[in-house]
């Protein structure tokens, strides 16, 4: 475990010479990081530690377990329980991406690059998914909600899905249980509006294992918000009654339609 936390830190240190080094990404695509320590805009992060991780139970995740860490599956089974108090949202909400190894998101990134494929190369790739060593879902903490069944007309990882009535409730709700939305409309990072990934960082920092994902994140956190957003209010853990979905997402900022 230390020895992996070093690694992570290590790729973090913006050092002239690291920064110059083109990095493999897939075959044919040799990437230099950003002097920062980025990569086509995404920040590093380390692979959680299989011990940390507890597969979220019942029928959540869409095709195949959904792993996450044990403190983010805490609150997610509060998440769970309390959308399924709405008529319109329960049962409905799935986790169809969870914990992902570096490896698995080497085989994600780069199936997706090539001729006859969605992107010429890995910059186009990196708009909507981060590189290997680059991924949120290395820690544990961050998944891509779907939707079960399939809304017609909006598949998977849509952002059609921020207009139905289980991604409302999510971009009303879903910080009340310590989950904030990575990569909003317009983000610094270059990063496509993606509804459907959220990050747990805790209600507030005393929440046990909070600390730690926000280390994790820190710098995501403080130089690329995300929102809806954590704000550190003191939240009860679990919806005691029903709360049905708006009409419409929050105001601000503007949703793309």
């Amino acid at each position: 475990m230390r020895v992996r936390w070093l690694a992570w830190l290590l790729m973090l240190i913006p050092a002239a010479a690291t920064a110059l080094t083109p990095v493999t990404l897939c075959p044919g695509q040799n990437v230099e990081p950003m002097p920062d320590g980025r990569m086509l805009g995404h920040l590093p992060y380390p692979e959680a530690n299989p011990a940390d991780l507890v597969t979220i139970p019942g029928d959540f995740g869409a095709g195949r377990p959904c792993q996450m860490h044990r403190d983010a599956a805490a609150a997610m089974a509060q998440l769970i329980a309390a959308a399924n108090l709405v008529p319109a949202v329960k049962g409905k909400l799935r986790g169809i991406s969870c914990f992902r190894t570096v490896e698995r998101q080497r085989q994600i990134f780069c199936s997706q690059i090539g001729p006859r494929k969605r992107c010429a190369n890995a910059a186009e790739r990196a708009k909507s998914s981060g590189p290997p060593g680059y991924s949120e879902h290395a820690t544990g903490y961050a998944l891509d909600f779907g939707i079960r069944p399939l809304t017609r007309g909006c598949g998977d990882v849509s952002d059609c899905i921020a207009k139905t009535p289980p991604g409302q409730w999510l971009l009303q709700h879903a910080t009340e249980f310590g989950f904030e939305l990575s990569f909003p409309p317009g983000n610094a990072q270059g990063v496509t509006w993606e509804p459907w990934h959220w990050r747990w960082v805790g209600v507030n920092a005393a929440v046990p294992g909070a600390a730690t994902a926000r280390a994790l994140f820190a710098t995501a956190r403080t130089r690329f918000p995300g929102y809806p957003r954590i704000t550190d209010v003191a939240i009860p853990p679990i919806w005691r009654n029903a709360i049905a979905p708006a009409p419409t997402p929050s105001p601000t900022p503007v949703w793309p339609k």
